[in-house]
């Protein structure tokens, strides 16, 4: 996946190994995980469907967030980062990262697109790290 709202990788690893292995790397980068959404398990208990291993983190650098928040208050709509982590029809396991660029250009404040730059760099390092 390489979309203007985000990018990605397929990795050789189980969905559990790659779960574990992506929120390592967040924490290596100074990221932690304030939610972890199971897609697969809330659509079959609200809608009875089955699908793939599906999990949405959110992801949070306390540090960047903060400068985030002190230069625009209310960035907080388009926080934290969402990491995909998701197992497709034919068992490949890819990990997907929104683009803080894309989401945070939103802001239209230089100060704003260096931060989202500066997490761009993080999260492309956590990819590289898989």
């Amino acid at each position: 996946m390489d979309a203007k709202y985000g990018f990605g990788k397929t990795v050789g690893l189980s969905f559990a190994d790659a779960l574990a292995r992506v929120t390592l790397a967040l924490q290596a980068e100074g990221f932690g995980v304030l939610t972890e959404i199971d897609v697969q398990a809330t659509l079959k208990k609200k809608l009875g469907a089955d699908m793939p291993p599906y999990r949405i983190l959110g992801a949070c650098n306390p540090a960047l967030a903060h400068r985030a928040l002190t230069a625009e208050p209310s960035i907080g709509v388009l926080l934290p980062c969402n990491v995909v982590v998701r197992e497709d029809p034919s068992g490949s396991v890819r990990v997907e990262f929104m683009d803080p660029s894309a989401v945070l250009d939103l802001v239209d404040r230089p100060e704003i697109a260096q931060l989202a730059g500066e997490v761009r760099q993080r999260l492309e390092r956590v990819m590289a790290a898989l």
